[in-house]
């Protein structure tokens, strides 16, 4: 069984794309607004401000994960400098171990103990805290919270084993430990051990207990694509064999839960429960795009023509009208086409990568003087839009946290 048809996007979350020439001194001038606004408001107790769209009625701030929070912004800030794109004005090391209590008191606030978390937890602080200020004593309590979260039961990359999956996976390619193989290894063989068959669609899926519910993303945040970014990344560390039964397993989802539509593609949000005739999302955290991301590094040629079609839904469907930013908004998308461009080296794609970024420069104006400010995170604000920005003018796909953690 196939996807059942269903409306590849919907309109009204996308808006029109505004013709403009790629002027890369916007974009180097957006960057550095960028940086030079977010030193200018740090405070050393209480961080960041908390942005109006990332406060709910549990959110009042400041945040400080590595997703939304002072950990990403610290790793955005120190990140843009290591690759040449800013000067900073200090160093935020030592703001570093600050986090942990606060982080935690946080997650305790909603009763969450998901301590180990990469992009929510303090997996991700203590990779930026090695970054920053290695210490021994750091790497024996990473290695702890990877080990403790092997059998998380959301199987997904936000909270569970997929991301400190990662985690291991960054931390081999920085240290060359074998520790970290074999804990990338042992988690492999456990996400393994879990996989599901779909009758209906002939594949192998995740089941995710999540949020009080259990559910069957398939999506790049907290699906089955998301988790094989890093088995993709870090097939060099398994065996022989056990790489090609993930390639297998990989492919044949990928391609048995598709929509097509001519010569476009995208992907529901998950397998169960059927979700019928609602359009499907466009964006990084849901859709096509995500897709493109997390399995440009698949080896061989057995997805090139369906990853195209997902960039083609992606052009086709627009910038997203939620803004600039890398999960759900115009940037996030774009990384699509940087992406496609790096396996393909089709020239189309960086121009369409570059339209976006003019487009996205737009949005990211447009909402600062709306708000009279700045949204200072990484992954739903404007560090992640300068980074992206950043990877057009250096012509290259480097996902924030997923494609790159350590800087050179």
């Amino acid at each position: 069984m196939t996807a059942p048809s269903r409306t590849l996007f919907d309109p009204a979350r996308h808006e029109p794309l505004q013709p403009q020439a790629w002027n890369e001194d916007r974009a180097r001038s957006t960057i550095a607004r960028i940086a030079r606004e977010t030193e200018a408001q740090f405070a050393p107790h209480d961080f960041w401000p908390i942005h109006p769209l990332d406060a709910d009625n549990r959110e009042r701030g400041p945040l400080h994960p590595l997703y939304f929070g002072a950990c990403g912004v610290i790793w955005a800030l120190h990140y843009l400098k290591a690759i040449g794109a800013v000067r900073l004005t200090r160093s935020y090391a030592p703001f570093v171990d600050a986090l942990l209590p606060a982080n935690r008191a946080w997650l305790a606030g909603f009763g969450s103990r998901d301590f180990a978390s990469y992009p929510m937890g303090d997996t991700g602080i203590e990779l930026l805290g090695q970054w920053l200020d290695p210490a021994a004593p750091r790497l024996d309590r990473l290695d702890a919270l990877i080990a403790a979260n092997i059998d998380n039961p959301t199987r997904e990359l936000m909270w569970g084993s997929p991301g400190t999956l990662l985690a291991a996976l960054f931390l081999h390619e920085r240290t060359a430990q074998p520790r970290w193989a074999e804990a990338f290894r042992r988690t492999a063989h456990k996400l393994w051990s879990q996989l599901e068959w779909s009758p209906d669609y002939g594949c192998h899926y995740w089941t995710q207990d999540m949020y009080g519910q259990r559910s069957s993303y398939i999506d790049a945040v907290h699906g089955f694509v998301a988790t094989a970014l890093p088995l993709i990344r870090g097939r060099h560390l398994l065996d022989g064999d056990d790489w090609r039964r993930w390639e297998q397993c990989i492919v044949n989802t990928v391609t048995r839960t598709a929509t097509r539509q001519g010569a476009l593609a995208n992907w529901a949000g998950w397998l169960y429960p059927d979700i019928g005739t609602r359009p499907m999302l466009v964006q990084y955290c849901h859709g096509a795009p995500g897709f493109v991301v997390c399995l440009a590094h698949l080896p061989g040629t057995a997805l090139d023509e369906l990853l195209a079609a997902a960039g083609e839904t992606t052009w086709s469907a627009g910038p997203l009208t939620k803004g600039a930013n890398l999960c759900h908004g115009t940037a996030g998308n774009a990384y699509a086409f940087l992406a496609l461009y790096e396996r393909t080296r089709d020239d189309r794609w960086l121009s369409r990568a570059r339209g976006f970024a003019m487009h996205a420069i737009t949005q990211f104006e447009t909402d600062a003087a709306r708000y009279g400010r700045l949204r200072f995170s990484l992954w739903t604000g404007d560090l992640g839009l300068a980074i992206f920005l950043w990877d057009c003018i250096r012509e290259r796909a480097a996902f924030p946290t997923l494609d790159v953690l350590f800087a050179p």
